[in-house]
């Protein structure tokens, strides 16, 4: 059962994750299967050498596995996280989709691919989340 009525109610909910927002994050698109976010990329993504930091990667995926886990009654908080880096994004813009692999009764497992504005895969983020009473 979703949490939020619309995609407005989950933005607002969500404007406190504020290093998220603050660092250009959005939630694009979000119901009971998937939730995607995005960021625009900036100066303040980069490293020393140019790239992106993979802080921001994580950061964004982080944000994706949040949308969609508490988009539930109860709310859920990262237990333990993987990421795999897999390139360096070109273009833009970066988008993180996350889908639920299991989604239990005090538990769950999120799968969330990073993309960049080409299609290509950046990074692999697999996030189980644990459901507080």
């Amino acid at each position: 059962m979703s949490k939020f009525g619309t995609i407005e109610e989950a933005r607002a909910y969500f404007a406190g994750d504020r290093f998220a927002t603050e660092s250009g994050m959005t939630i694009d698109e979000l119901d009971e299967e998937h939730a995607v976010t995005s960021v625009e990329l900036g100066a303040r993504h980069k490293n020393a050498f140019g790239g992106v930091m993979g802080g921001a990667i994580f950061t964004l995926a982080d944000f994706a596995f949040a949308a969609l886990t508490n988009d539930r009654d109860r709310v859920t908080v990262a237990q333990q996280v993987s990421v795999n880096f897999l390139a360096q994004p070109k273009g833009g813009r970066m988008t993180a989709t996350a889908r639920f692999k299991k989604d239990g009764r005090t538990s769950c497992v999120v799968n969330v691919d990073i993309a960049d504005d080409a299609g290509r895969p950046i990074a692999q983020f697999i996030g189980t989340g644990f459901k507080l009473k």
